[in-house]
């Protein structure tokens, strides 16, 4: 072997033997024979460096996987012997080889094992047995390969091919056949012989039970020796997780539901004989999670085996898998309720499971009832917060207690499918005995405010009318709120309750509109320390948004505040100045609930426009007035980081201007409100922004972002500042600008069609001239983002074209000169033919189609028909050649365009038959054979594929 080249191969290397080395392995991959030197060290161990020995199983992988059917039959035998002689090898090591290479090596046997054992090695594995006896090296190996093989011929979660499918669905057949006895007499002589000595070799013998006990017969498993096995195990310290995984599988293969049910009683009769049902003295909790696991999977197997004997009418052996799963209520509640969630979470599942069987039965008996509210408090408990969870700086642990806490919430739904009743008072209770809250710790407080939030969901109302209908329900609701409200728990100073409160005034804002009087004092929670000034910065923000929702729920009902509440928000309104240095209270986003909020109140006021307008101005002005400033500034600052703040001040004050606007709608529109005036002001000072000289892309980004709501708002107010808005925006573009300032002029076009004909007359060729030019611009090969924004830029292009020629406006594009139309129509043709882009194609073939139907007659653009012959025609026929051409979204396109040249009847005919097949080379024979064919094809709309 190249000995330098191997030197590469330590990690530790220098980059050139490392490439000498990659080199090498190409080389020796490729080879028809050099590998076999690898398949020589090995067998001989003439290397004892790690990373050389691994090399060579990676070598010997290859051929393995990729040249086996190329290689001789001596070849591949000597693959076989050199696998046995290196594992023979292993057996009278002192020290085992690294767990890397021990694993590469059960690969390669697995690989090895799939390609040869049905037709060249059926006995590799009686042939391995015989050589590793019980060694614990050569076991080591032997397990390893078992789930190697497992990895490659059973794991559903890798993809095969049906023909892979096919030859893993053979080994299997001819294992159980064969050797899968053996196999398992192997395993159980190891899990005897080392259970004490070799704890690491035991364990991973059980993980070999668990993965092939889903295939093979249950039996030769599930018998008293091996259980019994597996059950001292369960004591055994280093062996008992293991050991609980292992009957899990065993618990989990799918058979007979009275079979099962058998299966499951056995197993619990004799763990419960063995004590392991004293969930309370076991003090190991990583053990706890995996026998909640194993309780959960036999839980779950027998809600299966009920479901499937109700389902066929078998009343009283159903009626016997009942009992035997209500009898392990006690334990699922013991698991649900232990303090560690891990523990809790493995049973959620057959807590979820036994609920719905509970919802299926026709009545429920004393015991069910007892359970169901068993299972409500554990919830409950378990919803609680402990005092470690880190509200400020949540980490990993609080990661999984919410993810934890929507499990609960799950369970909590299905209780209330069960019996709502029961959860409502039982929620009821728990809120109103902690409503005396003063002495309460937050969690209890932070979890009864919770809980009737929960409700909102688990008791579901059509469009949150929670306070109608059932009265029973609206009452305790009702009740709930009041009290929620009257009790002041709004001050308790805890971030985590005074989220709650606010998010239980938002899910039941409905509630303000049966009792209004209680909406001044849930403003002032808003607006004062409990909300919006809030110490915790997380509070602030998430009440900021549920302000805005709040207001657009209630604004009908708060016409008296308005002003109070807009002079209290106003320091909360202000542009935070780049050069201020201190932190404001709420960050840009939040502002932007801020000021949607404040448009909301303005607009839905019960004022005159004139009012209305002055507010409006007031709440804009200090934004415009601080823009000005700012851009005055902006051109004039040298530090880059400084100009970047005071860019993306100006584009947040565009962002709130624009923001406001959302607060229109059909009902109150900007004229009506009498703010027209107000927002062509605001557009008249962002617009300068356009010709900045420096951080051009976010201020146009902003600014475009302003005109797109102006052409809602201001309809037909807007276009005056749309001519010289756009040619700014086409100055110096990027692909990005561009790509986004297309969809602004399609807006316009298909908004205002020909009312805008003469301005895009005018901007159609310089937009076009632009597009061309970016899509020009030379780029790296490898460049993936540079390909993309160019993709998507042409996409915008063709985009914009299609709106154009659909929005009834052929005189923008007819009146561009004959060259320019020319230039135009070949990038369309470009498009539908050349470009590996699907979508881009179907869009030009939409847009051909149209130009068809607009010129393609008598009256039509001089010259196109000819056009039509020489390019579309051709398009027609050549675009579903190509490979990344989608036929069955774009044939419909091409049919249409066939279709309406068929109207020129034996013009197109002779054109097909006489000019442009044979410019094909096709034969006048198929010819005049398929002409015909293809005129009826066309005449009845089906393309042919």
């Amino acid at each position: 072997m190249d000995e330098q080249a191997l030197l590469g191969l330590n990690p530790n290397a220098d980059a050139c033997y490392r490439q000498r080395a990659l080199a090498y392995f190409e080389q020796l991959k490729e080879s028809q024979d050099a590998w076999e030197v690898c398949a020589e060290a090995l067998a001989k161990g003439i290397y004892s460096d790690d990373h050389v020995k691994f090399f060579c199983f990676q070598v010997l992988e290859h051929q393995i996987k990729y040249r086996h059917g190329a290689l001789s039959a001596l070849q591949q035998q000597l693959i076989r012997e050199t696998l046995m002689k290196w594992l023979q090898s292993q057996l009278m090591n002192i020290h085992p080889e690294k767990p890397f290479i021990r694993n590469k090596a059960a690969q390669v046997l697995a690989l090895t094992f799939v390609r040869d054992y049905l037709t060249l090695w059926p006995k590799f594995f009686f042939d391995i047995l015989s050589l590793i006896g019980l060694n614990p090296h050569g076991v080591d190996i032997y397990l390893r390969t078992l789930m190697a093989i497992d990895a490659e011929v059973v794991d559903r979660d890798i993809q095969h091919s049906p023909e892979e499918t096919r030859r893993n669905t053979l080994i299997k057949d001819s294992m159980r056949e064969q050797c899968i006895p053996s196999l398992v007499e192997s395993w159980f002589q190891i899990l005897q012989a080392y259970q004490q000595s070799h704890s690491e070799l035991t364990c991973q013998c059980l993980e070999v039970v668990g993965a092939y006990v889903s295939w093979i017969d249950l039996n030769l498993i599930a018998n008293d020796r091996f259980v019994n096995v597996l059950l001292s195990h369960m004591s055994m310290e280093d062996l008992r997780e293991e050991a609980c995984d292992c009957l899990y599988e065993i618990v989990n293969k799918g058979m007979d539901p009275v079979d099962k049910t058998k299966l499951v009683e056995s197993l619990c009769q004799v763990l419960q004989s063995a004590g392991f049902f004293n969930v309370e003295q076991e003090e190991d909790v990583d053990f706890l999670a995996k026998f909640s696991r194993l309780v959960n999977g036999m839980g779950q197997s027998l809600v299966l085996s009920w479901t499937k004997l109700s389902k066929v009418g078998d009343v009283k052996v159903a009626a016997e898998t009942l009992r035997a799963l209500e009898a392990k209520v006690p334990l699922l509640l013991q698991l649900l309720v232990h303090e560690d969630d891990d523990i809790s979470a493995n049973i959620v599942g057959f807590c979820y499971d036994y609920l719905h069987v509970l919802k299926q039965l026709p009545l429920l008996t004393d015991q069910q009832k007892a359970n169901i509210e068993a299972i409500m408090l554990a919830v409950i408990k378990k919803l609680t917060y402990d005092d470690e969870y880190n509200f400020e700086n949540e980490g990993e642990d609080e990661a999984m207690f919410v993810e934890y806490r929507k499990q609960l919430k799950m369970l909590l739904d299905r209780l209330a499918q069960v019996s709502p009743e029961l959860l409502l008072e039982s929620v009821r209770r728990v809120f109103n005995n902690t409503m005396s809250w003063q002495t309460a710790p937050f969690m209890e407080v932070e979890v009864a405010i919770r809980l009737l939030y929960m409700l909102g969901e688990a008791l579901p109302a059509s469009h949150g009318a929670h306070f109608s209908g059932d009265n029973a329900k609206v009452n305790t609701l009702q009740d709930m709120m009041r009290t929620l409200i009257t009790s002041g728990v709004s001050e308790y100073q805890h971030s985590s309750v005074s989220l709650e409160f606010f998010e239980t005034v938002v899910r039941y804002d409905k509630f303000f509109i049966v009792e209004p009087q209680h909406i001044a004092s849930v403003l002032m929670a808003f607006l004062d320390h409990r909300g919006l000034r809030h110490a915790s910065p997380k509070v602030r923000s998430r009440v900021a948004y549920l302000f805005s929702r709040f207001v657009k729920t209630l604004h009908k009902h708060m016409n008296a505040f308005i002003e109070d509440i807009l002079s209290r928000i106003q320091d909360l309104l202000e542009l935070a100045p780049p050069e201020n240095g201190f932190p404001a209270l709420l960050t840009s986003d939040d502002q932007l609930f801020m000021f949607e909020t404040a448009g909301v109140l303005i607009v839905n006021a019960e004022s005159p426009a004139e009012r209305k307008q002055a507010l409006m101005r007031s709440l804009l002005m200090p934004l415009t007035d601080a823009f000005r400033m700012l851009l005055a500034k902006l051109p004039e600052e040298a530090d880059e980081e400084r100009q970047t703040a005071l860019a993306d001040c100006l584009s947040h004050a565009v962002g709130f201007a624009s923001r406001t606007s959302k607060a229109f709608s059909n009902k109150q529109t900007v004229k009506q409100c009498g703010c027209s005036e107000v927002y062509l002001d605001c557009l008249q000072i962002f617009l300068p922004a356009l010709s900045c000289p420096v951080q051009r892309g976010s201020l146009r980004s902003a600014v475009r972002s302003f005109l797109h709501r102006m052409i809602i708002c201001l309809e037909e107010e807007v276009l005056p500042f749309i001519p010289a808005a756009s040619e700014h925006m086409l100055k110096d573009c990027e692909p990005k600008d561009l790509q986004e300032f297309i969809p602004l002029i399609s807006q316009i076009t298909a908004k205002f069609k020909g009312q805008v004909s003469p301005f895009l007359q005018q901007v159609f060729m310089p937009l076009v001239v632009a597009i061309f030019e970016v899509l020009g611009r030379p780029a790296e090969e490898n460049d993936q983002t540079a390909a993309l924004e160019k993709q998507m830029l042409r996409r915008s292009y063709f985009t914009f074209i299609q709106t154009v020629t659909g929005s009834g406006m052929n005189e923008v594009m007819a009146n561009q000169g004959a060259e320019n139309i020319e230039r135009v129509l070949f990038t369309i043709i470009q498009g539908a033919v050349d470009f590996p882009d699907p979508i881009a194609q179907k869009t030009c073939f939409i847009i051909l189609s149209k130009l068809v139907e607009l010129w393609g007659g008598k009256d039509g653009l001089v010259g196109f028909p000819d056009f039509i012959y020489k390019h579309i025609v051709p398009a027609c026929f050549m675009a579903p050649l190509k490979p990344t051409f989608d036929l069955s979204d774009a044939q419909t396109v091409l049919v249409s365009i066939l279709t309406h040249k068929l109207h020129i009847g034996a013009e197109f005919i002779h054109f097909l038959q006489h000019d442009y097949l044979p410019s094909l080379q096709v034969s006048p024979e198929i010819t005049q054979v398929s002409v015909p064919i293809l005129y009826l094809t066309i005449d009845t709309h089906a393309y042919p594929e």
